[in-house]
């Protein structure tokens, strides 16, 4: 049944119910395309997960490893704060590093992460970046809101990059926000050469916001950390947030915290395995 096919050996994790396909090319070689990534995703017929983590070795002399991620539907991203939970948690509960400090590179940036115990990792996510080209955002001027016409419904929005890129709406009910509608309508507008994350914010006190996030190649998640963390950016540049909030997602609860001196935001949230495997392809 296994004749001619390739053995590999994967962990399942999940921060929040964001779920994850975590593979240590460490120790083995991984021959994916974006159709093997599709398979793998698929809940019925592979293993199901919202994104693929690969562990690489270090590319840059001051980092640990290098952490790449990819969606459901095999295209690469640049950034995933839960899945940056759950590969701190992988590379701790594996041995494969000596510290409970772990700096990776990413597509696109260095972060850092810290273990403070088996169940909860902090990630510096770094600085927000808000100026349309850092997003990138087909706009010339940088504002705190911008808008975008849907079928004559004007949609507010503000516009972040925390390595990815983000947009979030702030919405009176959580539980009523067109999320598959509007969310899918932004992702893929024009204006995000690179498309875009939707989140849906609903503030419940400076320091408290509910959030439903729709993502990029993937769609609505049970939660998502990078989005929980451009959600309190956006919220404390439009002076609504301050600078330690709690975050409710479908999925449960993280803490995002916001260093001025340092302009850095810190995500503070759980890392669960689920089970090792092996599969054929």
């Amino acid at each position: 049944m296994t004749k001619n096919k390739r053995k590999l050996i994967f962990t399942k994790m999940h921060g929040l119910e964001n779920d994850f396909m975590i593979v240590n090319t460490l120790t083995q070689k991984f021959f994916f395309t974006k159709k093997i990534i599709q398979f793998f995703s698929n809940r019925y017929i592979g293993i199901g997960f919202d994104q693929l983590l690969l562990v690489e070795k270090p590319v840059f002399k001051n980092t640990n490893f290098h952490y790449r991620i990819f969606n459901a539907n095999g295209s690469e991203v640049e950034q995933c704060g839960n899945g940056a939970r759950c590969f701190a948690k992988f590379i701790f509960d594996q041995k494969l590093l000596n510290s409970k400090i772990i700096k990776v590179s990413t597509k696109n940036r260095i972060i850092k992460l810290k273990v403070i115990n088996s169940d909860n990792i902090l990630v510096n996510m770094g600085s927000p970046e808000f100026h349309p080209k850092k997003i990138p955002f087909l706009e010339l001027f940088e504002k705190d809101i911008y808008s975008l016409s849907m079928n004559k419904e004007i949609i507010f929005f503000g516009v972040v990059s925390l390595g990815n890129p983000h947009c979030v709406v702030i919405v009176d009910d959580i539980n009523k926000a067109r999320v598959n509608e509007i969310g899918s309508y932004l992702e893929s507008h024009v204006s995000f050469p690179n498309q875009v994350n939707v989140g849906f914010m609903q503030i419940i006190n400076k320091n408290h916001i509910f959030l439903r996030v729709f993502e990029r190649g993937v769609g609505e998640t049970r939660s998502c950390g990078s989005g929980a963390c451009a959600a309190v950016a956006i919220g404390i540049r439009q002076k609504k947030l301050l600078n330690k909030v709690r975050v409710d997602l479908a999925g449960g609860k993280m803490l995002v915290k916001f260093d001025v001196k340092k302009n850095c935001l810190y995500m503070i949230g759980p890392a669960k395995k689920i089970y090792d495997g092996i599969i054929y392809y």
